[in-house]
């Protein structure tokens, strides 16, 4: 059994988290932290893979920025680490439209389809690791 660490604490109060959750915790705040910059940093990049069928490309690819650095900040407080990763929980599966378009057209990317594939299961083990990582342990 992994010795618990006390650098984050657990959602319902002190309750030191293990290494393992710890590493996922950060994974999981790097990973939403990096991708909530790009939003606002390469804005008409993103804007590329909102498909068409969504109103307001922009706009979506800036509320969708500040939610994944609203969730990710979420995550460094014990307090609020339980809802933010509900919320960025929610918001992968609410990305997922972006990814389908992507491999629907995938000439238009210009990414190779084996990496648009690839982005499924991916995306499969965030959602898991966002779950774990934020889920409430046991005390």
């Amino acid at each position: 059994m992994p010795k618990p660490t006390p650098l984050l604490l657990h959602a319902r109060g002190p309750v030191p988290l293990g290494r393992g959750r710890v590493a996922g915790i950060v994974f999981v705040f790097l990973w939403f932290l990096l991708g909530g910059i790009a939003h606002f940093a390469l804005t008409h990049a993103e804007m590329r893979i909102v498909p068409p069928y969504i109103p307001w490309p922009w706009l979506a690819v800036i509320v969708s920025g500040v939610f994944e650095l609203l969730g990710a900040a979420g995550l460094l407080w014990w307090r609020s680490r339980r809802a933010a990763g509900i919320g960025l929980f929610l918001l992968t599966l609410a990305v997922t439209p972006a990814h389908v378009y992507m491999l629907q057209q995938p000439e238009r990317f210009g990414v190779p389809v084996w990496a648009l594939v690839l982005r499924f299961p991916v995306q499969v083990a965030l959602l898991v690791l966002i779950a774990w990582s934020t889920a409430a342990p046991k005390r």
